[in-house]
């Protein structure tokens, strides 16, 4: 018999636990959307790059879509992740990449 685990979207952990804080922390994250000195599409391929530093493949496969959406290619979103490897290593290449990529097929 396999077992399945299922995980908690740690999002929905958040707001349950620390509904306040989550909801000011939505408010941060609303104001640096609204911001006008980058574009939606460079702010979602910097955010990429950012989390695919820290080795955080959740973050990445969850920003790829709204990078899409905003006009982000392929080529885009590998260089992004690419742009890691001297900052960070090959770890966010290794953990973030296959799943980026998976998502424009």
């Amino acid at each position: 018999m396999e077992l399945i685990i299922m995980q908690a979207n740690p999002m929905e952990v958040f707001n349950q636990e620390a509904p306040e804080v989550a909801e000011a922390f939505n408010g941060l994250i609303m104001s640096l959307v609204a911001s006008k000195g980058l574009d939606q599409k460079t702010k979602q391929l910097i955010y990429i790059a950012m989390k695919a530093s820290m080795g955080d493949p959740m973050a990445v496969k969850a920003h790829v879509p709204m990078a899409k959406a905003a006009g982000a290619t392929k080529e885009e979103v590998v260089d992004a992740i690419l742009m890691t490897l001297t900052v960070s290593g090959v770890r966010g290449v290794v953990t973030c990449l296959p799943d980026a990529v998976k998502q424009f097929e």
